[in-house]
């Protein structure tokens, strides 16, 4: 990617002092319980939104936006940013933040107080008008996969997406059939969009300082398979991986109905009776569950 200096050049990024002090200000503590680890690096984010390759055409949705880190990176490439936080304080506080380090900017950020795993897809573009196009967030870990899954089925014009996410997620997600890594995230990811990693991020530009790693996941959208529910897909995709030892002839008898009934659709789809999950590109899932009985399967993520 080539090397481009921000558009924006007139904001001025958080530093560790600043987002102590922001923090301090606001009564601000991370809690493991939602994940906050706060980034004080600003070279970090910057190469986040460098990475992600955001420009004067995208509408940017930040997940967990926190005091701002991110955010601010964010606005020195993107004329607009919907930030979703849930926690109030946060939410309210960085409107005044967006004020203090990018004065210029201030009317270009909407804060979306919310939890991003109920979020609706209305409350994204209603203050803007524009539907997000690009998803770049720093994901809580403990709801990292739920959140960018849910994300891409509420909001089908996110044509990319770069997070950080825990290295051993981003691992998952980025994995290739046969891996040791390989498994229902990387399959379910692979759904939406073509998956690469992106690089590490080390533990010392958090505060507090994680007790993992962390990698950075890029995802370019592609068009969903015809002529098969999701929700059956990803049904599939859960018992196969259900108890990994499983050859899918007995994994997906439940889902079928009958082992003979499995057997018979993973013939139709070309698929071994004899495999096993891990060995099985997206593209294998979508075959069988097209070659299912219809089912009455419940949405998962």
């Amino acid at each position: 990617m080539p090397d481009q200096e921000p558009v924006h050049p007139g904001v001025r990024l958080l530093g560790p002092s600043d987002v102590r002090l922001l923090a301090d200000r606001l009564g601000i503590r991370p809690t493991k319980q939602r994940g906050q680890n706060f980034v004080i690096d600003a070279n970090t984010v910057r190469r986040i939104a460098k990475l992600a390759g955001v420009g004067a055409q995208d509408t940017v949705l930040e997940v967990g936006s926190g005091l701002g880190s991110l955010t601010l990176a964010l606005l020195e490439r993107s004329p607009r940013v919907v930030a979703v936080e849930v926690d109030a304080a946060l939410a309210a506080a960085l409107p005044d933040t967006v004020t203090d380090f990018a004065p210029a900017r201030r009317t270009d950020v909407t804060v979306v107080h919310a939890d991003a795993m109920r979020v609706a897809v209305e409350q994204l573009s209603a203050a803007t008008g524009e539907a997000p196009t690009a998803l770049v967030a720093n994901l809580p870990y403990n709801v990292s996969v739920s959140v960018l899954l849910h994300l891409l089925e509420i909001s089908p014009t996110l044509r990319t997406v770069l997070v950080m996410v825990q290295a051993e997620v981003a691992d998952r997600l980025a994995a290739a059939p046969g891996s040791r890594t390989y498994g229902v995230p990387s399959v379910k990811a692979a759904w939406y969009a073509d998956v690469s990693p992106a690089g590490r991020v080390g533990r010392s530009v958090f505060w507090p300082a994680p007790n993992v790693d962390s990698g950075l996941v890029r995802m370019v959208r592609h068009d969903p398979p015809t002529g098969v529910a999701r929700e059956l897909v990803f049904a599939v995709v859960d018992a196969a991986f259900a108890q990994r030892r499983k050859m899918l002839r007995s994994a997906l008898a439940g889902l079928a109905g009958s082992s003979a009934e499995a057997i018979r659709a993973l013939t139709a789809a070309g698929v071994s009776e004899q495999a096993r999950g891990e060995q099985l590109a997206v593209s294998d899932f979508v075959a069988i569950a097209r070659a299912l009985p219809a089912a009455d399967v419940s949405p998962r993520h």
